[in-house]
């Protein structure tokens, strides 16, 4: 528009010229602090927003967060101002939240959850032996693809056909659903595994299942059959029940 007026009306009407520049700074300063409003109070609503779904949901995976529109900028600057922290490669969660003694469960759930804790993971989280497994282990479909996860560490079984899908209970921890399998089917899949695990654990566990009645022998027999354990768990069964 300034190109617009004539030498004549630029020398007559100074005014005009300098008014128009005025204005236009005016409309650009505007423009400019518009924006800084507008992302300022967009910023606000993002931010309670993570806060609450973390609160609800305990752990979250950066995926999850992105498909709500939150992304690794906004995690990152949420995580310099102290507001969450890093609970391993991949999740967040609130900084300064109470820890679960599942904690690493929690985190292997989120990270492999079509997963489902089996073996000395499921013997630890029903309280069924004294062993203090440093990994995870978790069972995946045979043929599945192995999860690349640097931590927590992972010791990762392969089963298939109904050892896979049968016996899976799920259990809701800080807001994540953790599978791991009920007490009658870990303790068969321990006698399956009884040379990668001990048999001595194997028969613990079964003590254990009597001692406190955690499950009936009708279901032990259940997934030894399941497990094709059931001629060698005959003679513990009829000995410990």
């Amino acid at each position: 528009m300034i190109t617009a007026l004539t030498m004549t009306d630029s020398f007559q009407e100074p005014s005009l010229v300098l008014q128009y520049l005025c204005n236009s700074r005016d409309m650009q300063g505007g423009s400019n602090a518009m924006a800084t409003i507008k992302k300022t109070v967009n910023s606000q609503p993002a931010t309670t927003r993570v806060l609450k779904m973390m609160k609800r949901a305990g752990v979250m995976r950066t995926r999850e967060l992105a498909g709500q529109g939150v992304y690794r900028v906004h995690l990152q600057r949420l995580e310099q101002r102290g507001l969450i922290e890093r609970a391993g490669r991949g999740l967040y969660r609130l900084a300064g939240a109470e820890l679960s003694e599942h904690e690493s469960f929690i985190e292997a759930a989120k990270l492999v959850p079509h997963g489902a804790l089996c073996l000395l993971s499921a013997l630890d989280f029903h309280n069924l032996t004294t062993q203090d497994p440093f990994e995870v282990w978790m069972a995946i479909g045979r043929g599945a693809h192995r999860p690349r996860v640097e931590s927590p560490l992972l010791r990762i079984h392969y089963f298939s056909g109904p050892a896979l899908t049968e016996g899976i209970e799920e259990h809701r921890i800080e807001g994540v659903t953790v599978r791991v399998y009920n007490v009658a089917k870990t303790v068969a899949d321990c006698f399956k595994f009884r040379n990668k695990i001990g048999l001595d654990v194997a028969l613990e566990a079964l003590r254990e299942c009597r001692r406190e009645r955690r499950a009936r022998i009708d279901e032990i027999e259940h997934y030894a059959e399941i497990c094709r354990v059931t001629n060698v768990m005959r003679p513990y069964l009829e000995a410990i029940w």
